[in-house]
Protein backbone atom coordinates (compact mmCIF):
# COMPACT_ATOMS: atom_id res chain seq x y z
CA UNK A 1 0.00 0.00 0.00
CA UNK A 2 2.59 2.08 0.76
CA UNK A 3 4.47 1.91 -2.57
CA UNK A 4 1.03 2.64 -4.30
CA UNK A 5 0.64 5.89 -1.99
CA UNK A 6 4.29 6.62 -2.86
CA UNK A 7 3.78 6.20 -6.69
CA UNK A 8 0.41 8.53 -6.54
CA UNK A 9 2.47 11.08 -4.47
CA UNK A 10 5.05 11.53 -7.23
CA UNK A 11 2.16 11.87 -10.17
CA UNK A 12 0.72 14.57 -7.62
CA UNK A 13 2.03 17.09 -10.21
CA UNK A 14 1.12 15.86 -13.38
CA UNK A 15 -2.45 14.47 -12.60
CA UNK A 16 -2.78 18.06 -11.23
CA UNK A 17 -1.92 19.72 -14.65
CA UNK A 18 -4.39 17.88 -16.34
CA UNK A 19 -7.09 21.16 -14.70
CA UNK A 20 -5.27 23.57 -16.77
CA UNK A 21 -7.28 22.38 -19.84
CA UNK A 22 -10.69 22.83 -19.48
CA UNK A 23 -11.79 20.66 -22.62
CA UNK A 24 -10.32 17.35 -21.27
CA UNK A 25 -12.16 14.43 -21.10
CA UNK A 26 -11.12 13.03 -16.91
CA UNK A 27 -13.03 10.10 -18.44
CA UNK A 28 -11.73 7.61 -21.83
CA UNK A 29 -15.02 5.81 -21.97
CA UNK A 30 -15.60 7.87 -25.98
CA UNK A 31 -12.22 6.17 -26.59
CA UNK A 32 -13.39 2.82 -25.19
CA UNK A 33 -16.53 2.66 -27.28
CA UNK A 34 -14.85 3.44 -30.19
CA UNK A 35 -12.01 0.76 -29.85
CA UNK A 36 -14.49 -1.59 -28.50
CA UNK A 37 -15.21 -2.99 -32.40
CA UNK A 38 -11.66 -3.58 -32.55
CA UNK A 39 -11.19 -5.46 -29.74
CA UNK A 40 -14.21 -7.57 -30.30
CA UNK A 41 -12.68 -8.72 -33.43
CA UNK A 42 -9.40 -9.53 -32.00
CA UNK A 43 -10.42 -12.70 -31.05
CA UNK A 44 -11.74 -13.55 -34.08
CA UNK A 45 -8.42 -12.47 -36.14
CA UNK A 46 -6.79 -15.55 -34.13
CA UNK A 47 -8.84 -17.64 -37.03
CA UNK A 48 -7.94 -15.63 -40.10
CA UNK A 49 -5.65 -18.35 -41.63
CA UNK A 50 -2.56 -16.92 -42.22
CA UNK A 51 -0.28 -13.46 -41.05
CA UNK A 52 -1.19 -12.30 -44.76
CA UNK A 53 -4.59 -12.70 -43.80
CA UNK A 54 -4.42 -11.09 -40.49
CA UNK A 55 -2.79 -8.28 -41.74
CA UNK A 56 -5.46 -7.58 -44.08
CA UNK A 57 -8.06 -7.68 -41.36
CA UNK A 58 -6.22 -5.23 -39.08
CA UNK A 59 -5.87 -3.15 -42.41
CA UNK A 60 -9.53 -3.17 -42.88
CA UNK A 61 -10.61 -1.93 -39.47
CA UNK A 62 -8.21 0.75 -40.06
CA UNK A 63 -9.92 2.02 -42.52
CA UNK A 64 -12.83 1.52 -41.16
CA UNK A 65 -12.18 3.58 -37.84
CA UNK A 66 -10.79 6.00 -40.03
CA UNK A 67 -14.01 6.58 -42.15
CA UNK A 68 -16.23 6.12 -38.77
CA UNK A 69 -14.29 8.67 -37.20
CA UNK A 70 -14.25 11.45 -39.87
CA UNK A 71 -18.19 10.62 -40.45
CA UNK A 72 -17.56 9.08 -43.96
CA UNK A 73 -20.05 6.81 -45.71
CA UNK A 74 -18.51 3.68 -46.18
CA UNK A 75 -21.22 2.47 -48.56
CA UNK A 76 -20.98 5.58 -50.43
CA UNK A 77 -17.64 5.62 -50.78
CA UNK A 78 -17.06 2.00 -51.84
CA UNK A 79 -20.26 2.01 -54.73
CA UNK A 80 -18.31 5.15 -55.62
CA UNK A 81 -14.81 3.86 -55.67
CA UNK A 82 -16.08 0.02 -57.19
CA UNK A 83 -17.53 2.97 -59.82
CA UNK A 84 -14.54 4.20 -60.97
CA UNK A 85 -12.38 1.59 -61.04
CA UNK A 86 -12.90 0.58 -65.02
CA UNK A 87 -12.09 4.32 -65.73
CA UNK A 88 -8.72 3.57 -64.14
CA UNK A 89 -5.80 3.45 -66.22
CA UNK A 90 -2.32 2.01 -64.95
CA UNK A 91 0.48 4.34 -64.76
CA UNK A 92 3.70 2.76 -66.19
CA UNK A 93 6.13 2.28 -64.67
Amino acid sequence: MSKALRYANQQWPKRIKILDYENTELDNKLIENKIRPLALGQKNDLFAGSHEAAQRIAMMYSFFGSCKAHNINLYEWHKITLERIPELTALSS
